[in-house]
């Protein structure tokens, strides 16, 4: 296998192929792992195309994965893939499934042989292959361009419109400007990012009439600066939905991890009035993971950010509401209406109120590991963070999946990660296939019986204290960043006095509220409560929320549909 980086970054025609335009053109994307073949394709596709689209090609679907990243980043459009069947490492049909994720309204061409058009046919189904070209293809007159044009006239047809790009002006250890940076990565938010110290940034600073304090300064789209701004008017300014449609519908979702965006897509698909309702960005805590290799249908592995925004994309489809950066803060039950209201004083009403709004994770309590949170101690994964722990020596708190999968997506670049771990092992916590990954990983060790109990630094992160829980003994290890995955404290205080909920805040719902097999007290139906149905009819929870739940992305997305079977038989008895 030959494997080049592609031509966006570093091949001889970046002049022709990735010049500044004032307006970006297009791009067509193709790889083949056969140089001779590549840049035979890339001189035809320019010959032709070279006026109006940009040209890029590539010899293994990893570097033609990097290049779409990069296009993503810049807020740059793709409008036609075209991929070899037969690459070693990752087929067309595996490039092009991944593919899907960075630019869903791409058009998908398979360049294949004779002997591969059954396997060719069957891509239709696996990613939606608008077409299949078989080779050779001279003369590109007759064979290539009419099936090229096809393409670039049906992605014309329904292609939106350039991403723009905001600007993000910040310090590289300020919290705030960590968080900014988080949140518009999460919620797809085309961005581009200047140091306050850097000329650009001071160059931006200077023309919103702004100087450091100000920081993080966010230019959007339209050239409009927001000095620190809070998530709610970050959201409203970058185009995201922050407000409810309406004021009444079927079904009202509370946050929007796997359960809830399973319970969306699945009531709005059914017919109910559905609005989701999230606090920061969809995908809870399985969007922040790098990697989920135990998911049904995914066998080389999903990123939960990909896997996240696929359901997104779904929901919407199906004519969900998700609102975005909006804090529900209580839950009221008028009669046969349930509404919940927002942060910013606003009330949603619904027949239905499913509560899907999942667990943080728990800080770390010791001198300096406050002060320093956003400054190198992340709580999560911390996307925006990952590049900047190239050839570091990182550190992960955490035993269980999250800290695993964390581990070994930084391990990729980082020069060490060690896994710092409470209890003696790995195994009443992490699933086998993650502990296997970690000990054939020599870049990945493993402390058991230890903890953190102290952060020092003064700007940011720059050691930390780690103690033996066998010997007390403590040591001083140097490190600019420290991710924290432990444990589950659930997103219910708000809920106090309202729904029943164990003594460590869960929720408790169906046979868990049970009394020796009868209703809970003040339960006012002749029914017991369905299977996902808290205290209060009509109110039900699904994913981590719920008392005794599985903690694991299959089960929430299972309990997400399971509640709109509920929520639909709950409402046939209003």
């Amino acid at each position: 296998m030959t494997s080049s980086t592609p031509a966006l970054t570093t091949h001889p025609d970046r002049a022709e192929t990735a010049a500044e335009d004032t307006a970006p053109r297009p791009a067509l994307l193709s790889v083949d792992d056969d140089p001779a073949v590549s840049r035979a394709v890339a001189r035809d596709l320019r010959r032709r195309y070279g006026a109006g689209y940009r040209i890029v090609r590539a010899e293994s679907g990893d570097a033609a994965l990097e290049a779409l990243r990069e296009l993503k980043l810049r807020g740059e459009q793709v409008a036609v893939l075209l991929a070899d069947h037969r690459m070693p490492g990752m087929t067309g049909i595996e490039f092009l499934e991944q593919a899907m994720d960075l630019f869903p309204q791409a058009r998908r061409v398979l360049l294949t042989a004779y002997a591969d058009t059954e396997a060719a046919i069957d891509a239709v189904n696996v990613v939606d292959l608008d077409h299949y070209l078989l080779k050779p293809w001279s003369p590109p007159e007759e064979k290539l361009y009419p099936v090229i044009d096809a393409q670039l006239d049906a992605w014309a047809a329904s292609a939106p419109p350039p991403v723009p790009q905001a600007k993000v002006v910040g310090h590289r250890w300020s919290a705030r400007s960590s968080e900014v940076r988080e949140f518009l990565a999460r919620n797809q938010v085309s961005y581009r990012w200047f140091s306050s110290d850097s000329p650009e940034g001071r160059r931006l600073l200077e023309a919103a009439g702004a100087d450091e304090s100000a920081v993080p300064l966010v230019v959007t789209p339209e050239g409009e600066p927001l000095r620190a701004p809070d998530d709610a008017t970050l959201a409203a300014r970058v185009g995201l939905s922050t407000s409810p449609a309406t004021d009444f519908y079927d079904l009202v979702v509370v946050g929007g991890g796997p359960a809830g965006l399973s319970a969306a897509l699945y009531g709005a698909s059914e017919g109910l009035r559905t609005a989701l309702i999230e606090r920061v960005a969809t995908g809870g805590q399985a969007g922040q993971s790098s990697r989920i290799e135990n998911y049904l249908g995914f066998p080389d592995g999903v990123s939960g950010a990909q896997l996240t925004e696929r359901a997104r994309r779904q929901a919407l489809r199906f004519g969900a509401e998700i609102v975005l950066a909006a804090d529900v803060v209580s839950l009221e039950v008028n009669g046969a209406a349930r509404h919940v209201r927002l942060g910013d004083g606003n009330v949603v009403g619904a027949h239905t109120v499913l509560l899907a709004n999942g667990v943080s994770y728990r800080e770390l309590d010791g001198p300096g590991l406050a002060a320093l949170t956003g400054r190198g101690v992340y709580y999560g994964s911390a996307l925006t963070e990952a590049p900047a722990c190239t050839d570091q020596d990182v550190y992960i708190v955490g035993g269980a999946n999250s800290a695993g999968q964390s581990a070994m997506h930084l391990s990729r670049t980082a020069r060490s990660v060690t896994l710092v771990v409470r209890g003696e092992g790995l195994s009443a916590s992490m699933s086998h296939y993650l502990i296997e990954q970690i000990a054939a990983n020599p870049k990945v060790h493993v402390r058991t019986c230890c903890e953190v109990v102290e952060a020092i630094g003064d700007e940011h992160l720059e050691r930390l204290v780690l103690r033996d829980s066998t010997t007390g003994e403590k040591e001083e290890v140097p490190t600019s960043h420290l991710f924290v995955f432990i444990g589950a404290v659930p997103r219910t205080d708000w809920l106090d006095g309202t729904v029943a909920r164990d003594e460590r805040g869960f929720v408790l719902a169906g046979p868990d509220l049970l009394d020796e097999g009868r209703p809970p007290s003040g339960w006012p139906l002749d029914r017991p409560p369905y299977h996902l149905e808290t205290s209060r009819p009509g109110v039900f929870v699904a994913g981590d929320a719920r008392a005794e739940s599985a903690k694991r992305v299959a089960s929430a997305v299972g309990e997400g549909a399971m509640a709109v079977m509920l929520v639909h038989r709950y409402l046939e008895q209003l």
